[in-house]
């Protein structure tokens, strides 16, 4: 496995130039996911995910970035450390302008968390008009694919802290639940026929939204299986891929 954070840089340059050209950043977020689950959820499931695929796929594995875009969750529950839209639109594009420099051609940015999603937009944006040669896609833990995505809405549309990130964690990550804390810890997706969004405090009363009470190590343990199966598949294609069209962004017909 290419892992960057313990390669040298000769080894990343050699990675490179044997072909090894495409990156995967994973962005996680720390904030609060209930009463019986660790504040570095999102963080975990985003690393563990990338580290998994990454023992299976030639791509270099750039270290997790655990804060990201939580603030619709409030300053109601202690622990959520979140940064602002722009600060995450900011460090997600240096970052790739770093990963760019280092010759790397593919960069896809796995992301854990809902809310991270117009920021790394943003970011993929701007990365892509600054450097012609840098393919950058986007892609969210929780909708790889259409059995990953229903598997994650089972029990609520606006999902958090629910039976499938709970599952995920009790088969990844037991340090971060509290079993003892479960029984008590639904609450129900109140946000059905809302037209505006509303920031977590104004719909849920301890910071969940579904049914993590029904969770079990089995069901974490298969979503996974099928979550690393699918991102695999997915980096293979993303490896292989080249633009339809061989056109310069730069290069105006005028």
């Amino acid at each position: 496995m290419y892992e960057l954070a313990q390669m040298t840089w000769e080894e990343v340059a050699e990675a490179v130039k044997n072909g090894v050209d495409t990156a995967l950043l994973p962005v996680g977020a720390t904030e609060q996911h209930g009463p019986h689950m660790g504040c570095g959820m999102d963080s975990a499931i985003a690393d563990t995910l990338c580290k998994e695929v990454a023992k299976q796929t030639p791509v270099i594995l750039l270290p997790t970035q655990p804060y990201g875009c939580s603030i619709g969750h409030s300053k109601r529950w202690p622990g959520t450390m979140a940064l602002n839209p722009k600060t995450l639109i900011d460090v997600i594009s240096d970052i790739g302008d770093w990963v760019a420099s280092s010759g790397i051609k593919r960069l896809l940015l796995i992301n854990g968390h809902v809310t991270n999603a117009a920021p790394l937009r943003c970011a993929l944006e701007m990365l892509r008009a600054r450097h012609d040669d840098l393919m950058i896609g986007l892609v969210h833990t929780a909708q790889i694919s259409e059995r990953v995505r229903k598997a994650h809405h089972d029990d609520a549309e606006d999902w958090h802290a629910n039976q499938a990130e709970t599952a995920l964690m009790m088969a990844l990550h037991p340090e971060l639940v509290r079993e003892d804390k479960l029984v008590d810890a639904d609450d129900p997706d109140r946000t059905d026929g809302c037209v505006f969004s509303h920031p977590v405090n104004r719909t849920s009363l301890n910071g969940v939204t579904g049914k993590p009470s029904t969770a079990t190590k089995a069901e974490g343990e298969a979503l996974f299986s099928w979550m690393c199966e699918d991102l695999s598949q997915l980096v293979m294609r993303a490896i292989k891929e080249q633009p339809p069209l061989d056109q310069s962004y730069h290069q105006s017909l005028l």
